[in-house]
C-alpha cells in the first residue's frame, strides 16, 4: 500500500475504534496476545540479568559496589530515554513497526553484553538494553490498547503481563544453573536474554493499528486492515453486530511537539507521571532492598533470600487478580484500592521479623503490586486520544523509570540516618501519594468502555 496515496483528506470521518470494539475475541486477538506475551517474557527476563550476574562480574573484574550502583542507576536513565524516544517513534512510524524496532533493539544489545570485556563496556551495553526494554513496554501497552475491544482490553492486558512476568523466575532458574559452571558462563544469561529477537517470527500474524492509520490520514490502509479483521471474525463467529456510528470527524494528526501545548494532555500526563513515579520508587524500593535490609538487621543471607523468593510467588497471581476486576469495576478505584493495600502491607512488613509474617506481608506486596501494574498499563493509554496516546504514555512511564535513578539513594540515606522501619514507612508513603492523586484527580474511564457494548448504542446503529 502506498502511504502517500492513502491520505484521503483531513476531514474524513473515522470509525476504527467502534468497529474494533464490537468484534468478538478471535484467533487474531489470541495471536496478538501470544506475540506480546513473548515480548514481555523476554523483557521481564532481561531486566533482571545484570542483578543476577553482578556478583560474578564483581569477582571477575574486581568491580566494587559503587560501580554496580552506577550501572544500575544509569540503566534507569536509559529506560527514561528509551520510553520517550519510543513514544515519538510509535506516533511517526506506527505501532507495529515501533514494536519491532524496540524488541530488536533490546535483543541486539543484550547479545552485545555477551561480549563485554570490562565493567564500563557492560555498563554501556546495559544502558542501551534498558532503553529498549522500556521502549518496548510502552509501545506494547499502546498497541494492545488500540487493537482490543475497550470493554475487555484491561483483562487481556493483565493476562499478557501474567504470562510475561514468568520470564523472571525462568531466567533466575537458568542463571542459577549456568552461572556456577565456570568463569565465563555468566555470559550465557545475556545470550538467553537476546532470544527476544525471535519475536520477529510473530510479525506476519500482526497488523498495524487501524486507529493509528486513521490518525495519520491513511484511511484506505485502515479500511483494508479493518475489513480483514472483520472477515476473520465473521468466519469464526458468524454475522457481526453493527458498529456504533461515528460521533464526530477525525483529522489527521501531526505527530510531534504540537500535542504538548494541549492543556488536557499536560494535566493527564502529570497525573500519570505521579502514578508511575510512586509505583517505580515503591516497587523497586521494596524488591531491590528487602533482602539486603533483612540481612543487615540480622536475618541470615540464606533466610532473607529464601523469604523474598517465597513472596515473589504472588506476582503472577496479582496479574490474574487484576484480570478479574479490571473490566468489572472503575479502573481508577481499583488502582486506589490496590495501592492502599500495598502501602499497608509494606508498612507491616517493616514492623516485623517473624518469618511467617515477613512472608505473608511480602507476598501481599508482590500480589497487589503486580496487579497494580497490570491495571496501570490498561489505564494509562485510556486517558489520551490516538494522536497523544503513545507520547503521553511514554513520557509518564519514562519519568517513573527515571525516578529510580535517585530512589536507591534516598532509601540508603533513610536507612543510614533513621533506621530500618523508616525505609518501609517511606515506601508506604509513596504508594499513598499515588493512591491519593488518583482518587482526587484520576479521570474515570469505565463509562466510556461500557458504551461499546451497551444495548442503547446497539439500537442506535439500527436507526
Amino acid at each position: 500500500m502506498q502511504q502517500s496515496a492513502d491520505r484521503d483528506g483531513p476531514d474524513r470521518v473515522a470509525n476504527s475504534a467502534n468497529r474494533l470494539d464490537r468484534l468478538p475475541i478471535s484467533r487474531f486477538h489470541k495471536r496478538t496476545i501470544a506475540a506480546l506475551a513473548f515480548a514481555y517474557f523476554f523483557e521481564f527476563a532481561d531486566i533482571n540479568t545484570f542483578a543476577i550476574t553482578a556478583p560474578k562480574v564483581r569477582q571477575q573484574w574486581g568491580a566494587d559496589v559503587e560501580h554496580i550502583a552506577y550501572v544500575t542507576s544509569l540503566s534507569f536513565v536509559g529506560m527514561f530515554l528509551g520510553s520517550v524516544v519510543a513514544g515519538g517513534l510509535a506516533d511517526r512510524l506506527g505501532r507495529k513497526r515501533a514494536l519491532t524496532l524496540t524488541t530488536t533493539w533490546f535483543s541486539v544489545w543484550s547479545l552485545a553484553t555477551v561480549f563485554a570485556w570490562d565493567i564500563a563496556s557492560m555498563g554501556l551495553f546495559r544502558i542501551l538494553t534498558s532503553a529498549g526494554l522500556s521502549a518496548m513496554t510502552v509501545v506494547a501497552v499502546v498497541y494492545l490498547n488500540e487493537l482490543f475491544p475497550r470493554a475487555q482490553r484491561g483483562k487481556f492486558q493483565a493476562y499478557v503481563i501474567m504470562i510475561g512476568i514468568c520470564g523472571t523466575p525462568v531466567t533466575n532458574l537458568i542463571a542459577s544453573a549456568v552461572v556456577p559452571l565456570g568463569e565465563q558462563t555468566w555470559r550465557l544469561v545475556y545470550l538467553w536474554g537476546a532470544a527476544g529477537v525471535l519475536f520477529l517470527l510473530f510479525l506476519r500474524n500482526l497488523v498495524e493499528s487501524p486507529q493509528w492509520l486513521e490518525s495519520r490520514g491513511r484511511h484506505n490502509d485502515a479500511e483494508a486492515v479493518l475489513r480483514g479483521l472483520e472477515a476473520k471474525a465473521a468466519a469464526e463467529h458468524g454475522e457481526l453486530p453493527a458498529a456504533v456510528g461515528p460521533v464526530g470527524e477525525a483529522r489527521a494528526a501531526k505527530p510531534g511537539s504540537a500535542v504538548l501545548r494541549d492543556r488536557k494532555f499536560l494535566s493527564r500526563t502529570a497525573l500519570l507521571s505521579v502514578l508511575w513515579i510512586t509505583q517505580t520508587i515503591g516497587f523497586f524500593g521494596f524488591s531491590s532492598w528487602a533482602p539486603t535490609l533483612l540481612a543487615a538487621e540480622g536475618v541470615s543471607v540464606e533466610d532473607s533470600v529464601f523469604f523474598v523468593a517465597l513472596t515473589t510467588v504472588g506476582a503472577p497471581l496479582g496479574s490474574l487478580l487484576a484480570a478479574q476486576v479490571t473490566d468489572r469495576f472503575e479502573r481508577k478505584w481499583c488502582l486506589v484500592v490496590f495501592g492502599t493495600v500495598i502501602a499497608g502491607s509494606g508498612l507491616l512488613y517493616g514492623l516485623t521479623f517473624v518469618p511467617v509474617l515477613v512472608v505473608v506481608f511480602g507476598f501481599a506486596v508482590n500480589l497487589f503490586e503486580r496487579g497494580y501494574t497490570s491495571l496501570a498499563y490498561a489505564y494509562s493509554p485510556e486517558l489520551y486520544d490516538t494522536e497523544g496516546r503513545s507520547l503521553g504514555t511514554s513520557i509518564s512511564y519514562g519519568l517513573g523509570r527515571l525516578s529510580n535513578a535517585v530512589g536507591p539513594l534516598i532509601i540508603a540515606a533513610l536507612y543510614s540516618g533513621y533506621g530500618y522501619r523508616t525505609v518501609f514507612g517511606f515506601i508506604a508513603g509513596t504508594w499513598i501519594v499515588g493512591a491519593l492523586a488518583l482518587a482526587l484527580f484520576g479521570p474515570a474511564t469505565r463509562k466510556i468502555r461500557l458504551q461499546a457494548t451497551s444495548p442503547e448504542h446497539e439500537r442506535a446503529t439500527d436507526r
